[in-house]
């Protein structure tokens, strides 16, 4: 090993610090690569090791060693991957360090520096990156000075304004713009045009340009035109990357989850405000004289005082200051006798106002009144600068709405219209420019104030208050203005809703033009350099090599912690661009990387001085090239060979031929030429095509480039060549092959906007004529491609040039689509755009910036002279742009000009007219949409009688059919013809526009639209028209073609029908369908017949065109019957119903669920209209939406014929088919009526067969309106609609219906209420029980037998009578409160229907309740089948006697939850039969039954301490029985496809019942495991997700089984839990899915019980009193059995699960009671051979916990031993139970020390005195005060007094039980009170109620011999006789407590007890409930008799207490002594 190698080793063992800094270079190297593994391998960014690192790097990376700094900077970079925000610690000193030594070295280390500062970035360490900066950029080295600006722009550029603020880096700029180096110029340039992208290119200016020399700012002027689109960052900071992989996670679970990129595409709105430094104008102020002048007594003087403060104001921040004075004067000022002096005054405070913003509020509310009453001045001047003051206080946020009401409200009262108007104006603005939520805020104290404006006097300030109005309305919709419109009569309502409607702002998503989406995957491998000078024009980024790391590999979690360094922005491909700028490479460079490719002597050759020889070599260069299979692969090498030898400066021409031809070979054959290859040869073939010898071979070369890259690219970088070279020929003969290429490839490559401008300021500008000459040829052939627009563009050149041009264009006509290129590109261009070529590949400027708000508003001006300079100035725009524009922001425009063209000054309408044809001529094709619906408004001016305005008017529809095709002006144009206002000269010079344009034309289909308006025009009165009209037909039927015109034919009449037929005869085949419509009775027009052509192409009517009158003349024929037309006939191979789109469920949702009529408005009307024609075929809405009553009834018929076959289709449009007849309902044609009558009942019965309920919103549409019409007065009408409702009601659910009928009551019609009366008596009478919820509402009916009217009275009684019938006298309960009168009428009524139910042998009233009850207990199971004749002749309530009823809440949640309820059999009227109904009924059935225990469990629990919940109590585990049995019957119909409402129904039934506690308590431990067992089951059930609503489902059963391990009985839950965690037996399982076996169902069952038990161990600590530890330990002991020892030994290996789980819940149960926990074994045979396993678990955790200090080890050795080891070791545990009685004193003590829980704890202090009298408690009291000792002492003292009383504390949970074993020796525990001979006495003295069956034990402390003395002694529950030998007998005290001998001493003598005192103990098991409130535990236990009347055995005087009080041994004896179980 060498001394070096040795040296490397040694330094290895070295810490970082050491080896980083050693003074051998290599050592620090090998550190520095190593550092970077070790930070790659690390993926915590929590390590500490990267705390270490932190600090480090500082030293590091000024390492004087170049390679050695490279290296830390390839370590820092890994650091910074690994590490998070927090190392952000570092950066400042890193970053300095950076600046200082690494921006000047190496590129390569330049390249690692600026990634380092990145990841700065990344990791939010900006202040710092930008600190260094700021150093950085003040190098005195300019090579240091580029690479920080470059960084800075790559940081702006990557993470935009949000991460790197730019406020900051604009105070940076102005010191670079002055640099003396160019670099820094340039890059300065760049930044500044990035910051425009940002920020805008007006803040930049308004900050930066100042700051500049005139030259850079127009250089940068120049740039900014290139700055398009808003940015958006390419890159996010770590802590954002960081959630990224969580949202996709959870995007791959549920669906698509939005980014935090979905919701903030727009980049933030940056503030121009907050980027400027405030100024400080009161100094200045002070010193310029303003306080002198504003008092001068010259008004010019004051005018220039306060200009000075305007001047200083104008600044775009003020600093804030005291202007408290300031505003005092301007007050004053405003006031002011001179105009000049006001307005300039009024102008200061909005400038005031911009620059203080916020800080300026409170001068703001102090100005406002004063200006709002300045507004009474009609001087223009003021009037202009107080709106733009008063806008501008609200815009910069000084006042907002909430604000100014008062000064609103008394503006509105002033009593000049000016100040009213105008201010109710200002209110409008600012409720625009105000967000929704102030709006929705204040409207309630603004619209009575606009609304008392709306009476004004003065018609300005009415509509001002409309606008406000409409204003607020856009903003927050109708619905919370509904209260207050309802106020306005008719035409204001109506004159509203058109403003609401006419305001409505479309907005038009900006594009951003060349806006690039930026990959927001952040890229793992190279890190692009972006250079800030990239963003100059003709310069592009230089693709740096990547950075390879160490070892090439890529490290997972790349996401996290790439670099990312510079994302690669695409438009559409995921490739990079290409990189066109060559980097330098010298000719060492080149010949090592050709290696073998050429021979050498040929390089040699080429570098001789001798031409003959370099001829030579170039020759064979060129043979050798040819013979390359592998061309691809060497093309950029031999490109660079032959640039640099010969080179371009070879003077030989063959040579230089041979040369060109290489290349050109290269560049044709290769299938993909790199641009830099152009680029590096384009400049040499540029010169080369000036020289004569070399041009052909040059132009060749660079043809075969455009081929290659496009011509494009070739053109963009040729202009800048030949405008800078100084050879003119380069020029001319430049242009000369430009001429060639574009008639070769055409311009679809082009950018055609830089041609145009090279030509112009170029070529056309030269000195020399053969450029010029050139020129022209090239614009010539332009013009061939794009035609005469180019014009446009060279307007401004010289005259005589302009006429060489047109001689040119002369010799190039406009070809148009003909003009096809010669030659193609093979290299595919995305990046550039390919345009079709024509007219359209001219440019078009985006003018949205030049229509300004100023300019808009000038168009609404109120001078027309405004007006109309508006107009002119949008002219102007028009030609500024060439007349050629983009569609961005012209509908804005649109909006505006449409304004003027009902302008009262004709001359601008004129105006208006032709600016809308150069718009159109100048947009294009793009008008149509754009425009919004001008054209309709155009086409209006026809009705204008002045001859030139509608010459005016055809010259606009001219250019707007040059600018889109006539196809989509047809609409427009039919609804013009039809439209009354016209007038007969509008409509002649129309059909003569449209005779001229469709003269022209051979072929267009769409003219049939426009026969029809013709047709009209037919029998119009003027001749004229008529003749224009015929002129306009014969042209219609020339280019429609008659197989069009055959679909219209049924439409036409009169002199137009004979016109066709006339010109038709020649085709005979049409004859006989002509002749047939001569006949035809043409009735009036359909209300929608202008829309037939809706789905054809010109789909664009409107709803607005709906009312078209019709001209039709109605002719009477003889035949009066539909014929079907030819136009049916064409539609009728269609489906009848178009539901393929159709979304039910969103109509539905638009649905108001209301049960009140409301007439259908004019919106929904056109709606359904709109529906009609989307949904249904066109022959059949056409019929529907006639305003014939006969086409209706047609359509009705071809519904009718559909009906059997097209069910499901008009289940799908029911809801709007349903709307329809509601509107037939409401028009007062009976003939439709009927028909409609006539279909619903079979439409109805249709959907019975299909067995389809009208869902919620079906029934929300139609039985409103079908209720209030049933009052019709038509009686025929009246029973069809009765009828209907009864089979409404039949198939639908009554319980939905009734709610309707009920409105039906509150009708103001009184048959309807009559109808409504009856249908309830009907419902009751049929469909009792789904109504029985609802049958409070009888008090509505009750009512009604007050009315006058005799009908409604008799009907009311009929249906009362009814009820009576069905309830009984239960009746009375639901009528409410009646006079004496109307209950004497009822009686009347009552007593009649009895004697009519005795003469049908009907029974009694209510006896069909009874029956129903008999019938379900009789049958069972078969009730299900009961729904005959039972379910309509038996009703009844729901509710028994003593309950009330659902109120309305509940009502409507029924309405909700349950959508479909079937007509069955009757409710249940009391629990009994609600249990019988859930246990035998069907699963729908069972619903009733649950309603009613819902109801009951709701009374009870509302009660808690009534005998309700105690009745409850009792059949709890009854019901949950039931309900657990009812589980999988009602999942199982589910899953056969019915609804899941009983699924709901039960799941809801069982939480109620769960969320009880004593209800829960209650439940039987056998019930809870079929219950549990059931609710696992169907928890793993993969059926479930797929019923109805399953997801809702398992949610509820998740829901359920943690309530019920909340409250159930937690001994129960965990020993059916223990049990379930064996294996389930197959039967178990609902159904077992084909791939899945038994043994990994069992598997996921165990995990979910498993889960369940660690809920319940989990709080174990808490709980471990309600507990019956003996029974747990048994269920353990049992499962541990079950498993057996070879068995667990195996799951052990296995890491089974159940077998762990159980091994945890006795270690916790262990770590709680430690060695207590043996007292507890009770129900475990511990004397079994071999000893039971569960014992061995015990001692090893009692080891365990003990040496891990949980509890004191039970003895020295730990106890292994299960015998009699206390006995053999006295003073085993003795240590555990001190240390555990210290415990229990110190947390006794700290409750005392609390005033809330001080009495609990001095009561548990004094049972503890009790129980053990030796044990000193003021021992351990020593550190206590005298007063807390004192305190003590007294509080002992006074507990005493109160058990010697019999109290206690209320309220008071138990302390914990101290341990079993405490040895210390304390005589026999004395009763608490008195024990008298007589217990019955005894129980009388303490006021104890005496109970034979129930006793009360008291708490326990002990489980020794004194705790069974005093049980013997002071319970007193034996009596005399039974157990007179056992009175006074004590247990044997000399077993030592908590050995297993004492353990079965006390047993015998328990049982010894139990037998004496209960001969039958066994036949009686132990009933014990835990009770929620009093806490107490009781024992049922038998009472002792004796034959010669021995007393009962009485409540003993002990004090109750908590069962947690008694330990797991008492439990275990009471058991034994009721003999609840077996004897050992």
């Amino acid at each position: 090993m060498s001394e070096e190698e040795k040296l490397l080793k040694d330094a290895k063992k070295l810490p970082w610090e050491d080896r980083l800094l050693h003074k051998n270079w290599k050592v620090r190297n090998e550190a520095n690569i190593d550092l970077a593994s070790v930070c790659d391998s690390i993926t915590d960014p929590k390590d500490s090791r990267l705390r270490d690192f932190g600090p480090l790097f500082k030293k590091t990376v000024t390492d004087s060693n170049a390679p050695v700094q490279e290296k830390a900077l390839d370590a820092l970079i890994a650091f910074l991957r690994a590490a998070d925000a927090d190392a952000a610690r570092y950066a400042k000193e890193i970053c300095d360090a950076i600046v200082s030594k690494c921006l000047t070295g190496r590129p390569k280390t330049v390249e690692k520096a600026q990634a380092a500062f990145m990841l700065w970035v990344e990791l939010e360490a900006v202040d710092a990156f930008l600190d260094a900066m700021e150093k950085g950029i003040k190098n005195k080295v300019a090579k240091a000075v580029v690479p920080a600006v470059d960084v800075m722009f790559q940081a702006l550029s990557d993470f935009g304004a949000k991460i790197v603020p730019p406020k900051r880096i604009l105070k940076m700029l102005p010191e670079l713009f002055d640099h003396q180096d160019q670099n820094v110029r340039a890059s300065s340039k760049g930044l500044t045009l990035e910051l425009c992208r940002w920020i805008g290119k007006d803040p930049v200016k308004s900050i930066l340009f100042e700051k500049m020399r005139d030259t850079m700012k127009k250089e940068l002027e120049a740039e900014l035109v290139n700055v398009t689109g808003t940015a958006k960052p390419s890159r996010k900071i770590r802590s954002e990357q960081d959630k990224e992989p969580e949202q996709e996670a959870m995007s791959e679970v549920v669906g698509p989850v939005p980014t935090a990129e979905s919701s903030t595409d727009a980049p933030p709105e940056i503030d121009e405000y907050e980027l400027v430094d405030p100024v400080d104008i009161l100094t200045p102020l002070e010193k310029s004289g303003f306080w002198d002048g504003v008092k001068a007594t010259k008004w010019s003087e004051r005018k220039d005082a306060v200009a000075e403060l305007t001047k200083f104001a104008s600044t775009k921040r003020i600093a804030p200051g005291d202007f408290t004075e300031v505003c005092r004067t301007l007050k004053k000022l405003i006031t002011d006798v001179n105009i000049a002096v006001a307005v300039e005054a009024i102008q200061a405070i909005g400038n005031l106002a911009s620059g203080l913003r916020l800080h300026f509020s409170g001068s703001s509310r102090f100005l406002l009144p004063v200006l709002l009453e300045k507004l009474k001045e009609k001087k223009p001047t003021l009037m202009e600068s107080l709106t733009q003051t008063l806008q501008a206080m609200h815009r910069a946020g000084c006042l907002n709405l909430v604000d100014i009401v008062e000064d609103v409200r008394t503006a509105t009262k002033n009593k000049v219209p000016l100040v009213r108007s105008l201010t109710l104006n200002w209110v409008t603005f600012c409720t625009e420019t105000s967000n929704k939520a102030v709006v929705l805020k204040v409207h309630k104290d603004y619209v009575p104030i606009f609304m008392e404006c709306l009476n004004d006097m003065t018609p300005e300030v009415r509509d001002a208050a409309f606008s406000a109005l409409a204003a607020i309305a856009k903003l927050v919709g109708m619905r919370p203005l509904e209260r207050s419109l309802e106020k306005l009569d008719d035409v204001r309502r109506k004159k509203l809703s058109e403003m609401i409607m006419g305001h409505e702002v479309v907005l038009v998503p900006v594009q951003t033009s060349g806006g690039s989406v930026p990959s927001l995957e952040a890229s793992e491998g190279a890190f692009v350099r972006k250079s800030a000078a990239s963003m100059l024009t003709g310069k592009r980024p230089v693709q740096a090599a990547p950075v390879i790391k160490k070892g090439g590999s890529i490290k997972s979690g790349a996401n996290k912690k790439s670099d990312g360094t510079g994302q690669l922005k695409s438009s559409k491909t995921i490739e990079a661009p290409e990189d066109v700028e060559p980097a330098e490479m010298g000719l060492e460079e080149i010949e090592r990387r050709l290696g073998s490719l050429l021979q050498l002597e040929i390089i040699s050759q080429l570098k001789s001085t001798i031409w003959k020889e370099r001829l030579e070599a170039i020759s064979l260069l060129k043979q050798q090239v040819e013979g390359l299979q592998e061309l691809d692969q060497s093309v950029e090498i031999l490109i660079r060979l032959l640039c640099a030898l010969p080179g371009w400066s070879e003077k030989n021409v063959q040579v230089q031929q041979q040369v060109i031809e290489v290349i050109t070979y290269i560049a044709s054959t290769v299938t993909k030429f790199p641009k830099k290859c152009v680029v590096l040869c384009l400049l040499g073939i540029s010169e080369r095509v000036a020289d004569i010898k070399t041009r052909a071979h040059a132009m060749k070369c660079l043809t075969t480039f455009c081929e290659a890259v496009g011509p494009g690219f070739i053109f963009e970088r040729i202009y800048k060549i030949m405008k800078e070279h100084k050879n003119p020929k380069v020029l001319s003969e430049g242009i000369v092959w430009m001429v060639s290429a574009v008639e070769d490839f055409g311009v679809s490559h082009l950018k055609l906007k830089d041609l145009i401008d090279f030509c112009k300021e170029t070529g056309l500008q030269s000195s020399a004529a053969a450029t010029r000459n050139a020129t022209i040829k090239l614009l010539g052939v332009v013009h061939k491609f794009v035609g005469p627009d180019i014009k446009g563009f060279l307007a401004d050149v010289k005259p005589a040039l302009l006429s060489a041009l047109d001689t040119e264009y002369e010799k190039n006509p406009f070809e148009g689509a003909s003009a096809v290129p010669k030659k193609t590109v093979r290299a595919s261009e995305s990046n550039l755009s390919v345009t079709v070529g024509g007219l359209d590949s001219l440019p078009r400027e985006d003018i949205s910036g030049k229509i300004t708000p100023t300019l808009l508003k000038s168009l609404e001006s109120p001078d027309w002279k405004v007006r109309l300079e508006s107009i002119e100035a949008v002219t102007k725009i028009l030609e500024e742009a060439n007349k050629r524009i983009q569609p961005t922001g012209t509908v804005e425009l649109f909006g505006a000009l449409r304004g003027r063209l009902s302008d009262s000054n004709k001359n601008l309408v004129m105006a208006t007219l032709t600016t809308i044809g150069s718009v159109a001529t100048a947009m294009g094709p793009a008008v149509e949409k754009s425009s919004k619906g001008i054209l309709s408004d155009v086409l209006k001016c026809l009705g204008d009688n002045k001859k030139h305005m509608r010459e005016c008017t055809l010259n606009a529809l001219d250019s707007w059919l040059g600018a889109v095709h006539l196809d989509k002006m047809v609409p427009c144009i039919t609804l013009a013809l039809t439209d009354t206002k016209l007038g007969a000269e509008g409509r002649k010079d129309l059909f003569d526009w449209l005779s001229k344009q469709l003269a022209g034309v051979s072929d267009f289909s769409d003219a049939v639209y426009l026969l029809k308006p013709a047709c009209s025009a037919m029998t119009d009165k003027s001749s004229d028209v008529r003749k224009a009209a015929e002129t306009c037909i014969n042209e219609i039927l020339r280019v429609s073609g008659q197989e069009t015109i055959e679909k219209i034919l049924k439409d036409m009449h009169g002199p137009a029908l004979a016109l066709v037929v006339e010109r038709l005869k020649p085709y005979g085949a049409f004859q006989e369908s002509f002749e047939s419509a001569k006949v035809m009775s043409v009735g009036p027009t359909s209300k929608s017949s202008s829309r037939v052509g809706k789905s054809t192409s010109n789909g664009v009517m409107k709803h607005g065109n709906r009312t078209m009158p019709s001209r039709a003349i109605v002719t009477k024929g003889s035949k009066t019957e539909s014929v079907t037309s030819v136009q049916d006939i064409a539609v009728q191979s269609h489906a009848l119903f178009y539901v393929k789109d159709s979304n039910k469920e969103d109509r539905e949702r638009m649905v108001v669920r209301r049960f009140k009529f409301e007439e259908p408005r004019l919106e929904q009307i056109q709606d359904l209209e709109n529906d009609m024609m989307r949904y249904l075929r066109e022959d059949l809405h056409r019929r529907l939406l006639s305003t014939d009553f006969k086409k209706q009834v047609e359509g009705l018929e071809m519904l009718q014929k559909a009906l059997p076959s097209l069910a499901k289709e008009i289940i799908e449009v029911l809801d709007v088919l349903l709307r329809w007849f509601v509107l037939q309902f409401c028009k007062s044609n009976t003939t439709c009526l009927l028909k409609v009558l006539e279909f619903l009942p079979e439409l109805f019965d249709t959907l019975k067969d299909e067995a389809y309920s009208l869902t919620e919103s079906e029934a929300a549409i139609f039985l409103p309106c079908l209720i209030e019409k049933s009052g019709h007065n038509i009686e025929k009408v009246r029973e069809k609609m009765r009828e209907l409702t009864k089979q409404i009601v039949t198939i639908c659910s009554a319980s939905k219906s009734f709610p309707y009928i009920l409105e039906g009551l509150r009708s103001k019609n009184n048959r309807t209420r009559i109808e409504c009366v009856d249908l309830v008596g009907f419902i009751i009478d049929h469909h009792g029980a789904e109504i029985s919820g609802q049958l409070k509402s009888l008090q509505i009916v009750a009512s009604l037998t007050a009315e006058r009217d005799g009908e409604i009275r008799k009907a009311a009684l009929n249906t009362l009578a009814l009820g009576y019938k069905i309830l009984g006298e239960d009746i009375w309960r639901y009528v409410g409160k009646l006079t004496d009168a109307q209950k004497s009428m009822l009686d009347d009524r009552f007593k009649w229907k009895v004697r009519e139910m005795e003469k049908k042998k009907e029974g009694r009233p209510g006896e069909a309740r009874a029956a129903l009850r008999r019938s379900v207990r009789e049958n069972s199971s078969d009730v299900a089948e009961q729904s005959g004749e039972v379910s309509r002749s038996v009703s009844g309530p729901i509710y028994s006697s003593y309950r009330k009823n659902y109120g309305h809440s509940e009502l409507q949640m029924d309405r909700q939850l349950v959508p479909q309820s079937l007509a069955g059999v009757n409710g249940p009227t009391d629990w009994n039969e609600a249990l019988d109904i859930i246990s035998f009924g069907s699963p729908e059935q069972s619903v009733e039954g649950m309603k009613v225990v819902c109801h009951e469990l709701a009374q009870a629990t509302s009660d808690p301490d009534g005998s309700a919940m105690d009745e409850l109590v009792k059949d709890s585990d009854r019901l949950v029985s039931c309900l657990a049995n009812k589980v999988a019957k009602t999942f199982d119909f589910s899953l056969t496809g019915a609804s899941s409402r009983s699924c709901k129904y039960v799941l809801n039934t069982l939480m109620q019942t769960f969320q009880n506690k004593r209800l829960a308590h209650a439940v039987k431990e056998s019930t809870l495991d079929s219950l549990i067992t059931e609710l696992l089951l169907w928890l793993l059930d993969e059926r479930v997700p797929h019923m109805d609503d399953g997801s809702q489902l398992l949610k509820a059963l998740n829901v359920l089984m943690l309530k019920i391990l909340d409250n159930a009985d937690r001994t129960s839950s965990f020993v059916v839990l223990i049990n379930l965690l064996r294996p389930l037996d197959p039967s178990r399982w609902p159904s077992l899915a084909s791939n899945e076996s038994f043994a990994s169902r069992n598997q996921k069952f165990s995990d979910l019980v498993v889960k369940c038990l660690i809920k319940l161990t989990k709080v174990l600590q808490s709980t471990i009193y309600e507990v019956d530890l003996d029974r747990i330990l048994q269920s353990i002991h049992l499962y541990l059995q079950d498993l057996g020892m070879e068995e667990i030994r195996r799951r052990a290996g296995a890491d089974d699960k159940p077998l762990r789980m159980v091994k945890t819940v006795l270690h916790e149960l262990v770590k709680l009671r430690g060695a207590a926990i043996k007292g507890h074994l009770s129900m475990v045979p511990i004397d079994m051979k071999p000893q039971p396993i569960i014992l061995a678990y015990i001692d090893l955790n009692l080891e365990t916990l003990a040496a891990a200090r949980m509890l004191t080890s039970s003895g020295p050795g730990g106890q292994t031993h299960w015998g009699d080891s206390v006995a053999n070791n006295p003073s085993s545990g003795t240590h555990s139970a001190d240390a555990q009685l210290k415990q229990e004193l110190a947390a006794i003590f700290k409750k005392i020390g609390d005033k809330q829980t001080c009495t609990i704890g001095l009561y548990e202090l004094y049972r503890i005195t009790q129980l053990y009298p030796k044990v000193d408690i003021f021992s351990q009291l020593q550190n206590a005060s005298e007063a807390f000792r004192t305190y003590i002492r007294d509080g002992l003292a006074q507990m005493e007094k109160n058990a010697a009383a019999g109290r206690t504390p209320a309220s008071l949970p138990m302390p914990t039980p101290p341990p079993v074993a405490l040895t210390i020796s304390s005589p026999d525990f004395t009763p608490l009170s008195p024990v008298h001979t007589n217990a019955l006495n005894d129980a009388k003295s303490l006021n104890v109620k005496s109970d034979p069956t129930n006793f009360n034990l008291p708490p326990s402390y002990s489980e020794d011999s004194r705790a069974i003395n005093a049980l013997t002694s002071s319970r007193g529950f034996t009596s005399e006789n039974s157990l007179g030998d056992q009175r006074n007998e004590r247990f044997i005290t000399g077993v030592t407590s908590g050995t297993l001998d004492a353990i079965r001493e006390r047993m015998r003598s328990m049982q010894l007890a139990a037998a004496a005192g209960n001969p039958d103990a066994g036949s009686r098991p132990l009933m014990s409930m835990n009770d929620s409130l009093n806490h107490g535990f009781s024992s049922q236990i038998p009472h002792a008799s004796d034959r010669s009347g021995a007393e009962n055995t009485v409540q003993s005087g002990v004090l109750p207490m908590d069962e947690k009080a008694l330990s797991g041994l008492q439990a275990r004896m009471e058991r034994l002594k009721s003999g609840a179980i077996e004897h050992l």
